[in-house]
């Protein structure tokens, strides 16, 4: 009969942004603690939390360890026995550490000769034996941002723990983490229900917490926040903000919510509305709302961790410390707006960006001129708006509001461009430039915003590479990683024709003038970088590893054609009969020009056999249609047209001596007609690395 598992380990109130992750991490070590003691979950684990307890339910839990059967092999039978097969003293010994009789001893063949060895089967252990002694390590392998020590406990861990509650189908799985024993108890909301209270299984343990003020369930609470919120917003008949991120950090900080609706003064309202919202939200949690119009109101929702008697005290409260916040950022608001936004590009060079790579005024510089350099290709009638915005994109870094407010940079930018009544466009480049804002977020949408957020993280990445700072392990503390793909997304969601060897080296081009490089390696370095990261993406959205290797060994100067690319070759293999044989007819000359480094032109008049002419004709004769298609982009058509070339191919290894030792004119004229065949399928993709057997015909001659 299987079991039930339940864990909760009570805490003081943990970090909001460490809950979902410690649970997760919770869970995965849980699995693996119970696979590697070979305990079966037939129901699968589950985890659930608040600030002050994680929780990791079980259902059809095995009650005891699956048994072990072992094989353990020993000395060889020479060895082991003698000439008239009696036991030696190294098989009685061998069979006295197993702990089995001489005569259980068996042999088994190995490619070494036979060898004795012994099966023995071990019995499984109870689980609640096992847990006992694995969920100590358990806990204390729970990974957090940051730990800490209490009292005399020498013990880390997020917060300190207060109670662990560890049943087995109702029985208690004794053990002791951080000077606490386990027990079958738990406690309710800190100050609803505060008193302990015994759990005999898990549906007790939901249904006891529920009543005493604490949702477990995180998605139960975010719909609970979610609810009690949006009617505290309907008694100033408005309509609650949609923040499913705030709902979600919200319900992390509380047991079971309350709301109330305050207001502020209509005053604050001339402040811009991004201001407004990041007060409230990230400084006091609180959501905002909105009348029928869409227009903020003068009004908020604050959730609380307990229901309370007389809301209006919470309420007063609430206000006066959100009064505080918009008063100061008012004050900043105004302070900002005594300037000219452009003035306070100068105060730029008083930042440093980093020690080696200078000021941000001097970042500026650079990638201002790299934004003209790309809008000179691809936007060169708006190269006045891509200057302009790329001047203004790093001012609001020295406002007081961006400042205090971190956040709202390019936001405050935007805001404050607009005010002083430069065009949208490049308002909105200045907004855009840091778009995205994380990996697999959301693309600008200008094409403004989009040159000079490639400027700007060309520049890092070329500047941190130059100085030694590229990413290690898990170290990238400049987010060379997300700048590279946030690169390579930009221009493929464009579609622009951007050489990436050509931007990386204007880029080192323009760094070079204030710092003496080695341009060539920094290139190298850079372009594999880039090369990863490309592969790393495709390899997430589900791509084949050979495939995406076949394309982008050829480069990645045509970042905007590469997935079309490997779509059409995925599309070739899948769907053509002739697609194997092709991959091994490239493999065969691929392998035979790695022995020669030297280019060379073909001279038919040295011809010597059919088989050269043939192949030459078709070469020649295919070249002008599959350049055709190329120029389409159709690189299925292309690869299609290729396939007429297997054959002379094949003819042509059958025929002719390659390599002839005896005439270096023919073997180089030779060589040149593959070379020529290979730079034709290699306009569309390296065959040679995709995964396909590949075996020379006895026939062939090198």
């Amino acid at each position: 009969m299987n079991a039930e598992l339940l864990l909760e380990i009570g805490t003081e109130e943990i970090p909001s942004g460490y809950l979902e992750k410690g649970l997760q991490e919770l869970r995965l070590i849980a699995d693996a603690c119970l696979r590697e003691n070979r305990i079966e979950v037939a129901g699968g684990l589950h985890t659930y939390g608040t600030p002050r307890r994680l929780v990791l339910t079980g259902m059809g839990i095995s009650q005891k360890q699956k048994d072990l059967v072992k094989e353990v092999t020993g000395p060889p039978k020479r060895v082991a026995y003698d000439e008239r097969g009696a036991p030696t003293k190294a098989a009685l010994g061998f069979a006295e550490k197993q702990g089995v009789s001489v005569e259980d001893l068996e042999l088994i063949e190995t490619p070494k000769g036979e060898y004795v060895y012994v099966k023995s089967q071990v019995p499984g252990r109870p689980t609640l034996d096992v847990l006992a002694e694995s969920f100590p390590k358990l806990i204390a392998d729970i990974p957090w941002p940051k730990s800490m020590y209490w009292g005399g406990v020498g013990f880390p861990f997020v917060r300190p723990i207060h109670w662990i509650l560890c049943l087995l189908n109702g029985e208690v799985v004794p053990f002791e983490v951080a000077e606490v024993n386990s027990g079958n108890t738990t406690r309710g909301h800190r100050f609803m229900a505060p008193e302990t209270m015994e759990i005999s299984d898990v549906q007790d343990y939901f249904l006891r917490l529920g009543k005493a003020f604490v949702i477990v369930d995180q998605e139960e609470r975010n719909r609970a926040v979610e609810r009690v919120a949006k009617e505290a917003a309907t008694t100033v008949e408005g309509t609650l903000s949609q923040d499913l991120e705030l709902v979600s950090t919200v319900a992390n900080l509380i047991e079971y919510p309350s709301a109330v609706c305050g207001s502020f003064d209509e005053s604050f309202l001339a402040i811009p509305d991004p201001v407004l919202i990041t007060a409230m939200k990230e400084h006091q949690k609180y959501f905002a709302i909105y009348d029928g119009k869409g227009q903020l109101m003068p009004n908020f929702v604050a959730v609380n961790n307990t229901v309370v008697r007389d809301e209006s005290i919470v309420q007063k409260g609430h206000e006066r410390v959100l009064r505080a916040r918009l008063s100061d950022a008012d004050f900043f608001f105004k302070e900002d707006r005594k300037r000219p936004f452009l003035d306070r590009l100068e105060d730029l060079k008083g930042v440093i960006y980093q020690a080696k790579l200078g000021t941000s005024f001097a970042k500026v510089e650079r990638f201002t001129r790299l934004a003209e350099y790309l809008a000179e290709m691809v936007l060169p009638e708006k190269m006045d708006g891509v200057r302009l915005s790329a001047r203004l994109c790093k001012c609001d870094l020295v406002t007081h509001m961006v400042t205090e407010f971190p956040t709202l940079q390019g936001v405050m930018g935007r805001e404050y461009a607009r005010m002083d009544g430069y065009p949208e466009e490049v308002c909105l480049g200045i907004y855009e430039h840091y778009l995205p804002l994380r990996s697999g977020g959301q693309l600008p949408t200008s094409k403004i915003g989009a040159i000079v957020g490639l400027a700007d993280r060309m520049d890092t990445i070329v500047g941190c590479f130059a100085i030694g700072l590229e990413p290690s392990g898990s170290a990238d503390p400049f987010a060379l990683r997300r700048h590279a793909l946030a690169v390579i997304r930009i221009i493929e969601d464009m579609g622009w024709d951007l050489p990436l060897l050509q931007f990386i080296q204007k880029s080192l081009s323009v760094l070079s003038e204030e710092m003496e490089l080695d341009n060539a390696e920094v290139l190298t370095r850079v372009a594999g970088f880039f090369r990863e990261r490309y592969k790393n993406m495709m390899l997430g959205a589900g791509y084949e590893s050979d495939q995406i290797e076949a394309v982008i060994s050829l480069g990645l100067e045509r970042i905007n054609q590469l997935r079309e690319r490997i779509d059409q070759l995925n599309r070739f293999a899948s769907e053509s009969d002739e697609f194997q044989e092709l991959a091994v007819t490239f493999k065969r000359v691929s392998n035979i020009l790695k022995r020669e480094d030297a280019l060379f032109e073909v001279n038919p008049s040295l011809f010597q056999e059919e088989c050269e002419s043939t192949l030459w004709e078709a070469y020649q004769s295919l070249e002008g249609d599959v350049h055709a298609y190329l120029d389409r982009g159709a690189y299925y058509e292309a690869l299609e047209v290729m396939v007429g070339l297997r054959k002379p191919v094949d003819l042509f290894f059958d025929g002719v001596e390659v390599f002839t030792k005896d005439d270096k004119p023919l073997r180089e004229n030779r060589v040149g007609i593959l070379q020529h065949v290979a730079g034709l399928f290699m306009s569309v993709a390296d065959l040679s690395k995709l995964s396909i057997p590949f075996s020379i015909p006895a026939s062939s001659r090198f």
